[in-house]
């Protein structure tokens, strides 16, 4: 599982940073989250297959955070996809999609389906869950949580004692599927002990610092706004944005794992300035930069984590 930063800045583009987009890639398929004007040539510079993007969730209707996505659909007819894309938003995200199929003269090639976000909203894949969860930004607007699904810790030494030999029976325990053995049945209960963590990433979107996030970040990479650096405070609550402290604050308060700052103002020519403000606050703090990728398998390897 890897995060990569595909566009980390506010509102306008710089040199170094792009519109708003957020890349999960999970066992060959590609999530994305937001999708800022530009993200095709992120893409490709990211070396990302955008014919392996699957779903598309948009935080909320503001430009900076959807104006990829006429260009990225159209493309994808172009280059011959076939299989159903998927896109997620907040309310009126069906009309958005519905006049960008109809922006110029192209022909779409495959179907694009469209979900509603709402509080409450989880997407069940077989391997992973996606949920929303509201957030402060004077319109409708969503943070996203993505969580591994894993199973229970097979314990061995319990199978064995029941008499259980390895092979088949053991698989459908794991699977969670009772069995029959010497007129016996075997609930999986019996043999299965503590659930296992998976990886988790949790994306505020644009929002003031809010407990929905807080309580859904615990153990998870946080991902949040952090438009301005802990002296335009007053401008953040203005404009209803976070900053960096606020940010480390609520991945303390929260347990986050680690902690991304993004959604950086332009005024910043350097933001190394934000990462060292948050990082007073939570060691655990980086300020995410465009093509950044954060390899989630390695963190596991190296730190334990998700275990």
């Amino acid at each position: 599982m890897e995060v990569v930063f595909l566009g980390t800045t506010a509102a306008i583009p710089t040199t170094k940073r792009a519109h708003t987009a957020i890349a999960l890639r999970y066992e060959g398929e590609v999530i994305l989250w937001d999708c800022g004007e530009g993200v095709q040539r992120q893409l490709i510079k990211s070396g990302i297959s955008y014919m392996r993007i699957s779903k598309i969730f948009i935080t909320h209707l503001h430009g900076d955070h959807f104006l990829g996505l006429p260009g990225l659909i159209q493309t994808l007819s172009f280059a011959g996809r076939s299989e159903a894309l998927e896109i997620y938003g907040p309310p009126r995200i069906e009309e958005l999609v519905r006049r960008i199929l109809k922006l110029g003269y192209f022909d779409l090639n495959y179907e694009v389906k469209v979900g509603e976000l709402s509080a409450g909203f989880s997407l069940e894949e077989r391997k992973y869950t996606i949920s929303a969860l509201p957030v402060e930004h004077g319109l409708p607007a969503f943070g996203l949580v993505f969580e591994e699904k894993k199973g229970r810790k097979f314990l061995r030494e319990k199978a064995e004692a029941l008499g259980i030999p390895p092979g088949p029976l053991y698989k459908k325990l794991q699977r969670g599927e009772s069995v029959e053995f010497k007129g016996r049945v075997v609930l999986p209960e019996e043999v299965l002990g503590e659930q296992k963590k998976g990886f988790k990433v949790v994306y505020s979107g644009d929002t003031r610092p809010v407990k929905n996030i807080e309580r859904a970040c615990r153990d998870a990479l946080l991902i949040h706004d952090s438009t301005f650096d802990h002296t335009l405070e007053e401008e953040a609550k203005e404009r209803l944005h976070s900053t960096c402290v606020e940010a480390a604050q609520l991945a303390k308060r929260g347990n986050a794992r680690m902690l991304y700052l993004t959604h950086i103002s332009p005024r910043y020519k350097d933001a190394k300035l934000l990462e060292e403000q948050a990082r007073k606050i939570f060691s655990e703090s980086y300020v995410a930069e465009d093509f950044a990728c954060v390899d989630l398998q390695k963190l596991k390897k190296e730190r334990g984590w998700w275990d």
